[in-house]
């Protein structure tokens, strides 16, 4: 079973190709430049390096969410359009779980942060043990102190992980919270992590490509100004 992997959902784009749960190659960059410049490119140079046609794969696995809007369109725009021509499926995988993979050799609670501005967070958390995850919070966007309030309720040291982990280790230390940041090498999204949760999705939760549909879990910037200035008249 081999399949291509997009992440595209923060700062940093990723793209990798696995066999079953083993990684073949992976491109990541964690630079200022759009995703709509880097991810295809970047996935091209990684089947061309690896000598892998494009829709040699049984099905391609992106992120669906929750991230950034435009970089989850991004992402799921590119699979949708390899998916298409290769005539395969594709599986939806949620961010925070895809980060969460790459730790499940730990023991014990894992917390997915991704920053999601306005003092809240994307927040999912899993207990790892046995190289195996089990969830224990369901994917929410939730202010700092309510996650702090709810996490604290877990009694055991918490293991961060995200692009919001430094944001959510400092806030929870002041709440005497005991907690650690993944290493930097395995904090960021990545690929990896999407495929290693999208193998254990396969094959039930694989979906036609023009099914794929981002999870925001909260409205856009756009939305809430329209719906404030509703309110206001």
């Amino acid at each position: 079973m081999r399949y291509l992997v997009l992440e595209a959902s923060a700062a940093a784009a990723s793209c990798a190709l696995l066999e079953n749960q083993k990684v073949l190659g992976e491109f990541f960059v964690n630079i200022p430049q759009t995703h709509s410049q880097t991810l295809l490119p970047m996935a091209q140079g990684l089947l061309d390096t690896c000598g892998v046609p494009a829709g040699a794969g049984d099905f391609f696995a992106v992120t669906h969410g929750p991230g950034s809007f435009t970089g989850l369109r991004i992402g799921m725009a590119a699979v949708k359009g390899l998916a298409w021509a290769a005539e395969k499926p594709c599986i939806p995988v949620s961010t925070l779980e895809a980060m969460a993979w790459p730790l499940a050799h730990l023991e014990g609670s894992i917390v997915c942060a991704m920053d999601a501005r306005r003092q809240q967070i994307y927040n999912a958390v899993f207990r790892a043990g046995d190289g195996t995850l089990t969830r224990l919070r369901e994917d929410r966007a939730v202010s700092l102190e309510d996650a702090a309030a709810d996490l604290a309720a877990l009694g055991e040291p918490l293991t961060i992980v995200g692009d919001g982990a430094a944001l959510c280790g400092d806030f929870f230390r002041e709440q005497n919270i005991s907690c650690r940041l993944a290493p930097v090498h395995l904090r960021l999204q990545s690929a990896v992590g999407v495929g290693l949760a999208a193998c254990r999705l396969w094959p039930d939760g694989a979906v036609a490509p023009q099914a794929l549909a981002p999870v925001y879990l909260r409205l856009s910037q756009a939305e809430r100004e329209r719906l404030e200035r509703e309110k206001a008249t």
